[in-house]
């Protein structure tokens, strides 16, 4: 299993699975981050947290713990 987190800046991935409840796990879906969707890490910040992506055609940043909740597969 490889989450979002540990995909590399230039990489696009393919969601698997988002883990998570609650309001956390809906949060991540209004953004648009759903199974099946493909995502491409264009920054990191220097710390690691947050990272940007684009999803659906926009840009996204996203905290380290929302990126680990979502499984992927490298493209």
């Amino acid at each position: 299993m490889k989450t979002l987190k540990e995909v590399k800046i230039g990489q696009t991935a393919q969601v698997v699975k988002l883990h998570g409840e609650g309001a956390v796990k809906r949060r991540i879906m209004d953004m648009g981050i759903t199974k099946g969707v493909q995502i491409f890490v264009r920054k990191v910040a220097p710390l690691g947290d947050p990272m940007e992506v684009r999803v659906r055609g926009y840009e996204l940043s996203l905290r380290k713990e929302d990126a680990n909740m979502i499984e992927v597969t490298v493209l």
